[in-house]
């Protein structure tokens, strides 16, 4: 079966999104990048909470996945995620940037960087999408 080539999505930010004070500066397929404020994302200790990492590369790397699933005429959820955290940040801007390491018809993966200020990566992590037909997607929900 064939897809048309469709419009690619725009992203629109969730709930969390919005709350974490994520900000989208660049949106494509080979593309997507982000920012997130520090402040109002630390952990008791002071540093950059993990989940708050996770939670807003998932969504960077999730978008990328969305965006090209739109092209097909389809739409994508998560099956994996990993990442590692290389180092701590307490204050700044963190910039998020997911990039395809593989597109495919059915599945998608991304690396998704999370930097601070002066570019040094403070978590890495790659996330891997099933691509659905619109339809089947909204059998699953």
């Amino acid at each position: 079966m064939t897809h048309e080539p469709s419009t690619p999505w725009t992203i629109t930010l969730g709930e969390l999104d919005e709350k974490m004070g994520v900000t989208i500066l660049e949106q494509s397929v080979e593309r997507v990048v982000a920012t997130m404020p520090v402040a109002g994302n630390r952990q008791s200790f002071g540093l950059l909470h993990g989940g708050a990492s996770l939670a807003v590369g998932e969504a960077v790397g999730s978008w990328a996945a969305v965006i090209h699933a739109s092209t097909l005429g389809k739409t994508a959820v998560g099956v994996d995620v990993s990442a590692t955290h290389h180092k701590g940040a307490r204050e700044g801007t963190v910039t998020i940037t997911a990039t395809p390491i593989h597109l495919g018809r059915t599945l998608t993966t991304h690396e998704v960087l999370l930097t601070d200020e002066a570019g040094q990566r403070l978590c890495t992590l790659r996330i891997t999408n099933l691509l659905l037909d619109k339809q089947a997607h909204r059998r699953t929900v």
